[in-house]
């Protein structure tokens, strides 16, 4: 049963300086809600229900963010400031949460591992906080897990991006078994334009089986000295099958300025603004 999912929350978050000089990237708001909220809303709406945290230094205010503050809600008991908590209790009630620390910046095939010891020998998602996913019908999440009942082997989310992108993503090369739904035969971190064996990125929503714990284990470092987790999930396709799926719904990067206040404002107009409409009804 999928039940565990994953947040590797180690990064610096240094295109945000002087922003996440103290302050985790994770926690940068979009309006009134801090980004890794929505990735961890998008798990348990999923099913998964276990949050597991790989986080590093500096990360404090994510673990505080994902408990009770005693002092806060004493002072606005009984206040109409109260139910501006109410989306963060529901969370902190609908889930359990775990934390690791990745000692040393070694990459994401290495966060994950480090995870090991939050989900032992079970399959379990991954989510990156960066990349926010909004779909109005069922979260990106929830369609990986309807497939991955379906299949039961690794998958990931892909996506098509313009070719003067290419180079910043890890890259799949695939035969379609069904529309938008791809066995992967070939995977490569972050290729120049030229070398991309196609246009299909992958970006931060994984379903992982536990025997990727002994690839990443065996897999040396890549790309910029770093742990690659598309490394280990090719020795995994050649072994068996992964599987990347072309997500339903709309993604934003908001592990860049532009992407971040691009979905600020998407938030606003499509999240916040209708919220707000229903709140002031009741």
């Amino acid at each position: 049963m999928l039940k565990k999912c994953l947040f590797p929350v180690a990064g610096y978050g240094t295109r945000f300086l002087p922003a996440t000089k103290a302050m985790p990237k994770e926690m940068l708001p979009l309006v009134n809600k801090p980004l890794v909220q929505y990735g961890v809303e998008e798990a348990i709406e999923a099913g998964l229900t276990e949050i597991g945290f790989v986080t590093g230094r500096g990360k404090r205010a994510i673990e505080d963010h994902f408990d009770t503050n005693f002092e806060l809600e004493h002072q606005i008991a009984g206040t109409g400031k109260e139910r501006y908590l109410d989306s963060v209790r529901q969370v902190i009630d609908s889930a359990s949460f775990s934390y690791t620390r990745q000692g040393e910046m070694r990459g994401l095939g290495d966060a994950i591992l480090q995870g090991r010891r939050l989900v032992g020998d079970e399959p379990f998602a991954v989510v990156l906080a960066d990349d926010l996913c909004l779909n109005e019908d069922m979260g990106v999440l929830a369609q990986m897990v309807q497939l991955y009942k379906q299949f039961r082997c690794s998958i990931v989310a892909v996506e098509e991006v313009p070719k003067d992108q290419i180079h910043k993503f890890g890259v799949i090369a695939g035969n379609e078994i069904k529309p938008g739904l791809y066995q992967v035969t070939d995977m490569v971190e972050k290729p120049a334009t030229e070398e991309a064996p196609s246009n299909k990125a992958i970006i931060g929503r994984y379903i992982l089986t536990p025997d990727i714990f002994d690839l990443i284990r065996d897999t040396p470092p890549g790309k910029n000295g770093e742990v690659q987790i598309t490394d280990a999930l090719l020795a995994q396709a050649r072994q068996g099958c992964v599987l990347a799926y072309a997500f339903k719904g709309r993604r934003f990067d908001c592990g860049s300025v532009e992407g971040f206040i691009e979905a600020t404002n998407h938030v606003y107009e499509n999240v916040y603004l209708p919220e707000q409409a229903t709140q002031e009804k009741k």
